[in-house]
């Protein structure tokens, strides 16, 4: 490598410039700027630094972000939302509430645009599943393939337990664009809005992520199960989770044992 690329290679990773890179917060402006200089003295296109995708995407949500809390009666930004998407209906639900812990409101509701798969959990990598269960974002990708991403954190304790244990599969995202394998693809607009109220709660707790089959009332999940009796296990445990949130409007607090099945923690009292 010459001397300008060993050079060039330290500069961006410095943590500053790396941190503003991945995470798309901080003075981004700032390492872009000193890349830019450094490029040109270098010679290398200006078209070589990663576009700021973030700021742009924020301006043109804000307005409807902002409407939608105002009518749904909440401030923006809120202090937690939560996340639910139905995949027989192919909808995605944004709630909210002024605090964590707070009845939720439900602000939008999108439609999705692409999914792959059938009804069932996601087992292994290349089944072109989307999972089923409770999860929770645990990355953001400012540079997606597919404009904005948040990532979830499949595969969780339970799909460790019941996924392929060697290949599980991986990368699960809430995305722009119109079509996906494994993910769920909401547009490149929309991504936009829930991208932008996820990174204005980042860091107040969770952003939990239910992900079910269909609106899981009793009656739809005998229905379904008598359908695929083979996912009837999994559906009669996310069922109770489905229908507390219905119930109460609070995200509800759910464990995972150690044969991965999902339950309902015991609400604490007092």
């Amino acid at each position: 490598m010459s001397r300008a690329g060993v050079f060039f290679r330290r500069f961006l990773h410095c943590p500053g410039a790396r941190e503003g890179a991945a995470s798309g917060r901080g003075n981004g402006r700032s390492w872009r700027g000193r890349a830019g200089v450094l490029l040109l003295i270098l010679g290398v296109p200006l078209m070589a630094i990663p576009q700021d995708r973030v700021g742009p995407a924020q301006k043109r949500a804000l307005p409807t972000l902002q409407a939608a809390f105002k009518k749904a009666k909440l401030p923006y930004p809120p202090g937690a939302i939560f996340l639910r998407a139905f995949k027989e209906e192919r909808v995605l639900e944004l709630w909210a509430a002024e605090k964590a812990g707070a009845k939720m409101t439900l602000v939008k509701t999108y439609p999705v645009a692409g999914q792959s798969g059938k009804l069932g959990p996601k087992r292994r990598e290349g089944d072109k599943q989307v999972p089923e269960g409770v999860y929770f974002v645990d990355r953001f990708n400012p540079q997606s393939r597919f404009h904005l991403s948040l990532g979830i954190n499949y595969p969780n304790a339970s799909d460790r337990v019941r996924s392929d244990r060697n290949r599980p599969g991986g990368d699960i995202f809430i995305h722009g664009d119109n079509k996906s394998i494994g993910c769920l693809a909401i547009t490149d607009p929309l991504i936009e809005e829930v991208y932008t109220v996820a990174l204005a709660v980042r860091g107040k707790g969770p952003i939990w992520v239910h992900i079910f089959p269909a609106r899981l009332t009793e009656a739809k999940r005998k229905s379904l199960s008598r359908v695929h009796p083979e996912h009837a296990s999994l559906w009669a445990e996310l069922a109770p989770i489905y229908q507390a949130f219905e119930k109460d409007k609070r995200v509800p607090r759910v464990v995972i044992d150690k044969s991965g099945a999902y339950r309902l923690a015991p609400v604490k009292s007092g």
